[in-house]
């Protein structure tokens, strides 16, 4: 059997350990520089706010109905899902942190565990430590796991928070009420092919030929129908490292000139190359983007992207800005008014299993260098150790002006209790 364990509306859930004044009031929370809707309570669902909402264009009704907003506070967020995945830890040794908010527990010899209690007991434990509510679906499979999740978020009084699907009457039943649109691992345009020819419901994607489903959705679709009929075919699967990094801003000003933009491309290489070393990757290619505010129609505009193959793999600051520069300088225009870039690396290579090329590596003395910068980054503040080519006077920073606390990480915001 397998527990999907998820964490209900789970950022608005952390705002709320720490301001339980906001319970039963509706709560969102906005995305990087206070642009769209990431998170809803469900008071703010049930007042017609959708996810990606744009933030500009609800502030009167947030005004009208009180909705309380807030900057995404990502250092407390992660805190809080480290907690509780840590809880959850304690009930099953194998474990697969699926997302910030989720996770798969592997119940392999509960045989004569009574799993309703084990659930609710999660549920306790968790909502007790910490604060967080979560909903419990038990399954043989990941995929229906996944389904019976949904349920019990879905009715949490009849289930008290945790169902599960032990039947095979319980499995039919689920997936006659599960959309094929909300189904786990079915995109929108998978959906859409599958309503056109009649298929509406989980059930229904069952009962469709293996051949047309491997032949439309290839093996991963094949694999999560079987998994849907309850037959064990997705496992837990260990922490992988990120297939892609990137880091994108849209700017708080219109830029025009180019070294305006080659200072945030390089602030903006030199962060995914700290993130590379953290997984301890370099990266074989990289993309640069920049265009213009496609919502200024009073102004021209222009796109453009380039992908470019390094010489060599490396995860050194130095030589990947070097790198994004040389790629911007291939897309960049005069006359235009740009409002985003970013850089987004690709296809790693293990740092410590490199292979040698005749002509062109990496430069080995930067190898020790960007591990001192980082160890002092890491204990005097981000960005302290910058690159001459980053503007040592300005600090990067989101636009954030509805920013809560980090109650959990920084000793300044620690709660204070007044007795």
């Amino acid at each position: 059997m397998f527990a999907l364990i998820d964490c209900n509306n789970f950022y608005a859930s952390c705002e709320r350990v720490f301001r339980p004044d906001l319970n039963g009031k509706p709560v969102v929370v906005l995305s990087n520089n206070d642009g769209c809707v990431i998170a809803r309570s469900n008071e703010a669902k049930a007042l017609g706010i959708p996810m990606g909402a744009p933030a500009f264009e609800y502030e009167k009704l947030f005004r009208q109905h009180g909705v309380q907003v807030f900057s995404a506070n990502f250092a407390l967020y992660g805190d809080m899902s480290n907690r509780v995945m840590t809880i959850l830890s304690d009930y099953s040794p194998e474990m697969e942190i699926y997302s910030i908010d989720e996770c798969f527990l592997k119940l392999k010899g509960f045989d004569f565990f009574n799993l309703q209690s084990h659930g609710e007991e999660m549920r306790y434990k968790v909502t007790k430590w910490t604060g967080i509510p979560i909903s419990v679906g038990i399954a043989p499979t990941k995929a229906l796991a996944k389904v019976a999740n949904r349920i019990a978020k879905k009715y949490p009084t009849e289930t008290k928070g945790v169902y599960i699907i032990d039947s095979e009457e319980k499995r039919i039943k689920a997936l006659k009420w599960l959309k094929v649109e909300d189904v786990w691992g079915i995109g929108r345009q998978h959906s859409k092919r599958l309503n056109a020819i009649g298929v509406k419901t989980a059930f229904d994607f069952t009962q469709l030929d293996d051949e047309f489903v491997k032949k439309q959705m290839a093996i991963v679709g094949l694999r999560l129908k079987h998994d849907l009929q309850g037959i064990p075919t997705l496992d837990l699967e260990e922490t992988q490292i990120k297939k892609n990094i990137a880091t994108t801003r849209s700017f708080e000003t219109n830029y025009t000139e180019y070294e305006q933009l080659a200072e945030r491309i390089s602030t903006f290489a030199s962060s995914c190359a700290e993130k590379l070393r953290k997984q301890n990757s370099c990266c074989n290619s990289l993309m640069v983007f920049i265009h213009t505010n496609g919502h200024r129609k009073d102004l021209p505009q222009y796109s453009r992207n380039i992908v470019i193959k390094l010489s060599f793999p490396t995860n050194s600051s130095i030589e990947l800005t070097k790198f994004a520069t040389q790629a911007l300088k291939r897309i960049f225009k005069q006359g235009y008014a740009y409002k985003k870039a970013g850089v987004i690396v690709q296809d790693f290579s293990q740092a410590d299993s490199l292979q040698q090329k005749l002509f062109e590596n990496r430069d080995e003395r930067h190898i020790p260098l960007m591990q001192s910068i980082d160890k002092m980054n890491f204990l005097f503040g981000q960005q302290k150790i910058r690159l001459a080519s980053q503007d040592t006077k300005r600090v990067w920073k989101m636009k954030q002006q509805k920013l809560s606390p980090r109650y959990t990480t920084n000793l300044n915001d620690i709660i204070t209790i007044n007795l």
